[in-house]
């Protein structure tokens, strides 16, 4: 007999999708009571395992803040999924849109209808978030999921698959295995949507696969998103929302600013004043519970190359605690560190962080530092601090990125009613929402004829039509 060339994992996730293709094909659309019984029963998943997510993702890390899961992932996904149950009904409702004068009383529509099948390759960093928010908004418009969750999260991919399994049919919602030979096969599947969330190469590579089957894509990538510090900021108030966008999750967050522009001359005084408040909110001990541990010992070890490249090549190294404390090590637990006076040569100021690592850089003026963050890739986030609205809006006008807050961080991606997605190398598409209600969904335009048949005018033989009908058009334009 010959040997398969598809492993069993494989095998699995092919028949899994295949079978949802069938039911997404086969079956009616889901009215609006199966569709908020979904939301219902994706809530309960949470809700009903809250805290076992929580130790299984803190095993996954190390060591994960139980506040920060909290606060980062549960709370978020439990407003999303009351804003879409509150909000579904309208959403579903066709909407109304204007119709030419010349074909009056003729209506125009907009129709939400599902898309079908809805892929989700999920990240390891906010694991529940960031997989469970885009399912939301793919159930909301009706569609079928399946879901890839990270291979760098174990404890939480399992209890994910038996917690959904539990509480869904197969064909409804689904989580996928964690194999190497799944995530490689998961972006080749011929999907209605698929959304990836990670790093822009591996974006880059999904993007490709995906494109095969013309796939449409939403990418949540990530990239080096700037913090500004105009000259009119209250420097004290800025180092403390930076130092907590930073710190949050130990770094390991998309839209934490990665690296800061300071006015010259407060370069030092900046520096310093975030080095306190690092000290203030999670002290000296690596053993604190509310800091939390870097993922792998590979990208702690990518962490300590970008701290000992900055500073072989003059950087001045700041850090609230001892970094020689072995223990730092011992719970995989990276010392919050700034990096003063980084420059462009050195690696830090080259690749993405994603940790809690921060370099602070000079400018002189705010053309420079608009100049700056433009000649490199578009962010995926920008902070902006400070007081005078000339200098802000003059930022907001001359830069591009997924998305901004003033005067503080990361609270951008919290706003339910705002979008949430990249801009070029940092991104495509969005979701949250009715934002994500639309990604995942086809608005059909249907036009609806009226009995009174103006149109008939167009109909052969012309004779003298055209030359009545352009006369018309010309008078109605």
């Amino acid at each position: 007999m010959e040997k398969s060339l598809t492993s069993a994992p494989v095998g699995a996730l092919e028949e899994a999708f295949h079978a949802m293709v069938a039911r997404s094909r086969d079956e009616p659309p889901a009215g609006l009571a199966e569709r908020l019984d979904r939301l219902a029963r994706l809530r309960a998943v949470v809700a009903d395992n809250e805290e076992r997510f929580r130790q299984a993702i803190s095993a996954d890390f190390g060591h994960r803040s139980a506040v920060e899961t909290t606060i980062a992932e549960t709370m978020l996904l439990f407003s999303e999924i009351r804003h879409a149950t509150k909000h579904l009904k309208s959403w579903m409702a066709p909407q109304r849109v204007a119709t030419a004068l010349q074909f009056l009383p003729a209506r125009n529509r907009l129709m939400p209808q599902p898309l079908g099948v809805v892929g989700i390759i999920a990240p390891w960093n906010y694991p529940l978030q960031l997989t469970l928010a885009p399912a939301i908004g793919a159930l909301a418009a009706g569609n079928r999921v399946l879901i890839k969750p990270s291979e760098l999260s174990p404890h939480f991919s399992a209890l994910l698959k038996e917690t959904v399994a539990a509480r869904f049919d197969a064909q409804e919602l689904l989580v996928t295995g964690i194999e190497d030979e799944v995530a490689k096969a998961f972006a080749h599947l011929p999907f209605d949507h698929l959304v990836f969330t990670g790093s822009t190469r591996v974006g880059r590579l999904v993007a490709e696969a995906a494109g095969r089957n013309l796939v449409p894509v939403t990418l949540e990538l990530g990239g080096k998103s700037p913090a500004i510090i105009d000259a009119s900021a209250d420097l004290e108030e800025a180092a403390q929302r930076i130092a907590y966008g930073k710190l949050l999750n130990a770094g390991q967050t998309c839209i934490a600013p990665d690296y800061v522009l300071v006015p010259e001359r407060s370069l030092q005084a900046f520096a310093e004043k975030v080095r306190a408040q690092m000290r203030r909110m999670f002290g000296t001990d690596p053993s604190n519970k509310d800091y939390t541990s870097i993922i792998s010992d590979r990208h702690y070890a990518r962490l300590e190359g970008l701290v000992a490249d900055a500073a072989q090549r003059g950087a001045k190294i700041l850090q609230p605690a001892k970094p020689d404390d072995p223990n730092w090590k011992a719970h995989r637990k990276f010392p919050p560190t700034l990096i003063v006076g980084a420059t462009e040569a050195m690696t830090v100021m080259q690749e993405e962080i994603f940790g809690p690592v921060l370099p602070v850089l000079g400018y002189r003026d705010p053309a420079e530092a608009i100049s700056f963050v433009n000649q490199r890739d578009r962010p995926l986030a920008l902070y902006w601090f400070g007081k005078d609205r000339t200098a802000r809006d003059e930022v907001l006008a001359r830069t591009i990125s997924g998305g901004v807050t003033i005067n503080d961080c990361l609270f951008h991606f919290t706003q339910i009613n705002q979008p949430m997605g990249g801009v070029g190398a940092s991104g495509t598409g969005a979701y949250h929402g009715e934002w994500g209600f639309r990604t995942f969904s086809k608005l059909k335009p249907v036009f609806y004829r009226s009995k009174f048949n103006r149109l008939a005018d167009l109909y052969p033989p012309y004779g003298g039509k055209i030359a009545r009908l352009e006369k018309l058009m010309r008078f109605m334009s």
